[in-house]
């Protein structure tokens, strides 16, 4: 049979979400001695999953591992991880049953040290407020929300907010 390397797969752009979110939950399952067996990495799943955000709240929605999600192949995961299965062949397991988590993908992260906040759409404004878990009430155009971004820079991205000169 086939076997894919690491290397080979993280070249595969589509499954790089998977890889890393499920590399880290491994990670974390392992520094928190949590037995390998199917149904306490459910449980720790499941428990991982309530404070994903964005992308990877969506990756856990697709899984089964959130409340409100339609379908569960949360044992997809759970399972092989129970037998140290290779977080990459797991990946590409959850490809074949539901090409919608491989359609996945983090969002661009922006270097808030040189990026110009004027070029930028409103749209990718209002992400970084998001991420930062604030919102810009009463802003109605592009200026409100760079203005409101140079405001909290420093609370949120202090090294940013020191190299930037046009603050």
């Amino acid at each position: 049979y086939v076997t894919l390397s690491a290397s080979s797969l993280a070249s595969d752009k589509s499954v790089i979400l998977c890889l890393s979110f499920l590399g880290k939950f491994y990670q974390s399952l392992e520094e928190n001695d949590v037995k390998f067996n199917s149904d306490d990495i459910e449980k720790a799943l499941v428990k991982t999953c309530k404070d994903a955000k964005g992308k990877e709240n969506r990756f856990c929605y697709y899984i089964g591992a959130t409340s409100d999600a339609a379908t569960k192949i949360i044992n997809e995961v759970s399972k092989p991880l129970s037998y140290h299965f290779p977080v990459e062949k797991i990946c590409e397991k959850l490809k074949k049953k539901d090409s919608q988590i491989c359609e996945l993908k983090y969002d661009k992260q922006l270097d808030l040290t040189t990026v110009d906040l004027k070029k930028l759409k409103v749209k990718d404004l209002k992400k970084i407020l998001e991420e930062w878990g604030e919102s810009c009430k009463g802003c109605a155009e592009k200026s409100d929300f760079i203005r409101k971004i140079t405001e909290l820079m420093p609370k949120y991205a202090p090294a940013a907010a020191r190299a930037r000169t046009d603050l």
